[in-house]
């Protein structure tokens, strides 16, 4: 039997093409599955109908080894915390209806967490080696579907000061990828290039977007009649260059995101910057971070590499502090694709 002063929670993420469970106690992670979806390799993107399919298959197994794996019984667990939002509507569908099941079986509080909340509080997960930011922060996070600047003043005190008006940075790379001729997701496969490459091989000129919004549509489009333009010049170019177009155009992002870091701390006075979401995991990007440190007096906060792209323990920590704070929901919540901070 559990000690009566622990706190297990169960955290469900569903919202894209990786189904996770993870189960927390006060705080530290005991366990973190994730079932990755190969599928959409083969695509050059994810498919909604197929990822919802996948989510069905995976479901049950993920939620029993993370329980297992964690060493309790399902019904040691305190609360069900699950990702209601944003996402792909099926596959977020998925996670809430099995949540919503589980929780009212065992007749435990329901919690719904949004995904983007997991990605900042992820930080707050108890792990040896790892600082957890002071409030108020800044926080940044990167992913396929996301850029965002969030000033967060507490827990659940958040509010966005710079958004992208278009494209997201993780689809920024992917698109590239995509004109070069990479796989899917092209990210790692860029930054891994990159380090091999020389960044001011090739300059692309940064979108001018207003305050502290981004816009990377504008930079696809470039590099796309780059790419052309060079080709047909050359039709052995990107094979000749790739290392240094991966360089270029890694670097350039990289500028566009810290150009916009400097103007929220400058504006803000907040010099404690963390970041969260799958593109954190960009060697360049934490790199510069880093080096920000040195160079504007930042603060840096990078949490554990398994926690920045989606996952499970970062549901369960936000299902974990809003326990804390008594919340629970109706069993009536529904999943919201758009779902804001």
């Amino acid at each position: 039997m559990p000690n009566l002063q622990n706190v297990y929670i169960l955290g469900i993420e569903s919202s894209c093409d990786d189904t996770a469970a993870s189960v927390i106690c006060n705080g530290e992670i005991l366990s973190n599955v994730v079932a990755s979806q190969k599928i959409h390799e083969e695509y050059g993107g994810v498919v909604p109908e197929l990822a919802s399919r996948a989510h069905q298959q995976n479901i049950v197994p993920v939620v029993h080894q993370a329980i297992k794996k964690a060493g309790i019984n399902k019904e040691d667990l305190n609360a069900v915390a699950f990702t209601r939002g944003p996402g792909l509507m099926g596959s977020l569908l998925v996670g809430t209806s099995f949540a919503k099941s589980l929780a009212y079986g065992l007749n435990i509080p329901l919690i719904d967490v949004n995904h983007m909340q997991g990605h900042i509080l992820a930080h707050f997960i108890e792990e040896v080696g790892f600082k957890k930011p002071p409030f108020p922060f800044l926080a940044m996070t990167i992913s396929g579907g996301h850029t965002q600047i969030v000033k967060v003043n507490h827990y659940f005190d958040m509010k966005v000061i710079g958004e992208t008006i278009d494209d997201a940075v993780g689809e920024a790379f992917d698109k590239s990828g995509k004109i070069l001729g990479l796989g899917y997701p092209a990210g790692p496969e860029i930054d891994k290039r990159a380090k091999l490459g020389n960044p001011k091989a090739f300059k692309f000129s940064k979108p001018k977007v207003d305050g502290l919004n981004f816009s990377f549509s504008g930079l696809k489009t470039a590099i796309l009649y780059f790419v052309q333009r060079e080709t047909k010049a050359n039709p052995k170019f990107v094979e000749d260059n790739l290392n240094d177009i991966c360089a270029s155009i890694q670097y350039t992002i990289i500028g566009i995101l810290i150009d916009k870091l400097k103007k929220a701390t400058k504006e803000t006075g907040i010099k404690h910057i963390a970041i969260g979401g799958g593109v954190s995991a960009n060697s360049g990007i934490r790199q510069a971070l880093k080096d920000g440190e040195q160079k504007f007096g930042w603060t840096t906060y990078i949490p554990k590499f398994e926690y920045t792209t989606d996952n499970a323990a970062m549901i369960a920590i936000v299902g974990y502090l809003k326990y804390l704070e008594g919340y629970s929901t109706e069993q009536n919540v529904m999943a919201s694709a758009r779902l804001k901070i």
